[in-house]
């Protein structure tokens, strides 16, 4: 049962927004968090209809204050990302999250592996995994289940990559990070240092562009000898 650290009123009852804790638990955790989200949510940008979630507590049961999860990283399909939100209640929406993303440690391992695992299958979550970026109890890393007739299956690997149908995307497990891999193109989505280092290798060839041109022209123009 999780504590209600903020209190927000709506119709007598009160629903939580927060844990009252960081993002993570573990350097491993933000950082995996961050290579997460940020780039699922330049993947969905273009659609209006998928909504992005960190922690974000996600309430199940109307009426009551106790029924509630925080996944590490929720996507869900269908529903309007605005405005923004301090939380999801699956009863406005009519639909629970379609895919869920669990950071787990042998702490949570419980939790994780048991707990969620049954609250998501109820809630019809299409797809959940597991990535453990310690490499505490998890053997591999990275497992991914899918809902099928009522239960959830596990996914088989392709390539040493876990497809997910609901992000059209495959997760792959690199050492400590979980990564997010386009089959389409044969890349891997970048991450937020990734993505700087490429804009600063776009400035610097533009620079080195405009400098030649301005080589070539100062060439054109002088006088010939």
């Amino acid at each position: 049962m999780s504590k209600i650290l903020r209190d927000v009123s709506r119709g007598g009852i009160f629903y939580a927004e927060s844990e009252g804790r960081t993002l993570g638990e573990t350097p491993r955790h933000v950082r995996n968090l961050r290579y997460l989200l940020e780039p699922l949510e330049v993947w969905l940008a273009d659609d209006p209809l998928a909504l992005v979630g960190g922690n974000m507590y996600v309430h199940y049961v109307p009426g009551s204050q106790d029924y509630n999860l925080s996944p590490d990283v929720m996507v869900v399909r269908g529903v309007s990302k605005t405005p923004d939100r301090r939380r999801y209640q699956i009863w406005e929406d009519g639909k629970g999250p379609d895919l869920v993303i669990e950071l787990t440690c042998a702490s949570t391992r419980e939790e994780d592996v048991e707990d969620k695992m049954e609250v998501y299958r109820d809630l019809k979550v299409q797809e959940y995994f597991l990535f453990d970026p310690y490499g505490e109890y998890l053997k591999p890393r990275l497992q991914g289940y899918r809902l099928h007739q009522g239960r959830y299956v596990r996914i088989r690997a392709l390539g040493g990559r876990l497809p997910s149908d609901v992000l059209k995307l495959h997760l792959r497990g690199q050492g400590e990070l979980l990564r997010l891999y386009d089959p389409a193109t044969g890349k891997l989505l970048r991450t937020p240092p990734e993505e700087r280092q490429a804009l600063h290798a776009a400035e610097a060839e533009i620079e080195r562009l405009r400098r030649e041109n301005e080589e070539l022209r100062r060439r054109l123009k002088a006088p010939p000898r």
